[in-house]
């Protein structure tokens, strides 16, 4: 675009038509490496020719799913209304930008930015092809349903929560050991509700060692939820083979190694973008120590029990200035008990690193 020429707009057809692909999108599965894609291709006056949406890993994405339904030919002067940002790479299909291309589209306008390293690029590669490209339109309600998809592709690696219960001394267990109850029967409940909104479930081996844990997502009857996580324990000792971890409903995934990073790498590449981390203090201060955790949840029991057993371990902090600063998303009262949400400050731990280097 040369200097001055101002940036294209969208129509008013054109953002009517972003809303109906934000609903097709939202017909997509919510799990998995793919996101919630919907398009939908206008002619020149506005009137919709076809729509489409992604229904999932290896299935046709939005725009080529829209482009299907129409004859040889009818796409050509159209316009692609899509909710991100064409493709510009094959995996399981082609690039989407291509297709467009091929189409004969005059004009796409899309709402997001696609983050991913390799699958970005698309709107450049669609101008260089002639195309007009408006981006940027309903950009809020887009994010809003890409959700944690979105953040994860920024980010490179999938979304962390790590969650404790713990007194309001920050002990997770008494001195011999025992924890069952700390909290209530509330903040239980809302425990499994998230695992359930998790694709995995992140413990240590000591835990499995310890506490046997089913990792499943349960109701308040006992009852296994519709959607449960994927059981990952991380560790090098072995698990029993009549360990409860092994009747869950999926596989376990065993991970040999204490690199977080290595971890949600090889759960990125399995199609995990969200870990829901429960696995005691050491998983938990590891995560933490290495700046991968996105949310804490901290589920607060009005007890006291003194002792050793702290919720978190050494996070090679030696002054107050190296702390690691949260900022609080949210307190919940859960019963007798409170949950406290919160999310690194990244901005505190940037300007603390730059106040270190400078």
């Amino acid at each position: 675009m040369s200097a001055g020429t101002e940036a294209p707009q969208a129509s008013a057809h054109e953002e009517q038509a972003m809303l109906r692909a934000l609903e097709l999108a939202a017909k997509g599965p919510a799990r998995g490496v793919n996101p919630r894609v919907g398009c939908v291709i206008l002619d020149a006056d506005g009137t919709v020719l076809a729509e489409g949406w992604h229904r999932g890993a290896g299935t046709p994405h939005a725009e080529v799913d829209a482009l299907s339904r129409l004859a040889p030919g009818a796409a050509r002067g159209a316009t692609a209304v899509v909710s991100l940002e064409p493709c510009n790479h094959t995996g399981r299909t082609g690039p989407c930008a291509v297709a467009l291309l091929e189409a004969g589209v005059d004009r796409v306008v899309f709402a997001v930015d696609d983050p991913g390293h390799h699958s970005g690029g698309g709107a450049e590669r669609l101008r260089d092809g002639g195309v007009t490209v408006v981006g940027g339109v309903l950009t809020g309600p887009a994010e809003d349903l890409l959700g944690d998809w979105l953040t994860s592709a920024r980010l490179g690696r999938p979304l962390v929560t790590v969650k404790w219960a713990s007194s309001l001394d920050g002990r997770i267990a008494a001195s011999d050991g025992t924890s069952r109850w700390i909290t209530g029967d509330a903040a239980r409940d809302d425990v499994h509700r998230r695992r359930a909104a998790h694709d995995a479930i992140l413990v240590g081996t000591g835990t499995v060692l310890a506490d046997d844990p089913s990792l499943t997502a349960r109701d308040d009857h006992g009852d296994l939820l519709p959607e449960q996580p994927r059981p990952v324990v991380m560790g090098d000792r072995p698990i029993p083979r009549d360990a409860a971890v092994h009747r869950h409903p999926r596989p376990v995934v065993v991970h040999h190694g204490h690199d977080p990073a290595a971890l949600l790498a090889e759960l990125r590449a399995a199609g995990v973008r969200s870990v829901f981390i429960e696995g005691g203090p050491t998983i938990a201060t590891a995560f933490l120590r290495a700046g991968l955790a996105d949310t804490v949840l901290t589920y607060l029991a009005p007890v006291l029990l003194g002792g050793p057993r702290l919720a978190i371990g050494d996070l090679g902090v030696d002054t107050i200035g190296e702390a690691i600063r949260l900022t609080t998303v949210g307190v919940e009262p859960l019963g007798d008990d409170l949950l406290v949400i919160t999310a690194p400050d990244r901005s505190a731990s940037a300007s603390a690193a730059h106040d270190l280097t400078a």
